[in-house]
């Protein structure tokens, strides 16, 4: 068995986010981002889960 510290914690894939024009200050306080691909807002909806889920 390995020794714990040669072991892998995590790995992680971050794709590279394009930059686009920004939002102006007061729009982006509002929405919570200044990066409008960012601007995810919360529906309140399951979109794309299983039916078991709903």
């Amino acid at each position: 068995m390995k020794d714990h510290d040669e072991w892998v914690v995590a790995m992680a894939y971050v794709p590279w986010q394009k930059f686009k024009e920004p939002y102006d200050p007061s729009k982006a306080f509002m929405v919570g981002t200044i990066f409008p691909e960012l601007n995810k807002p919360f529906t309140g909806k399951r979109e794309g889960m299983n039916e078991r889920y709903r």
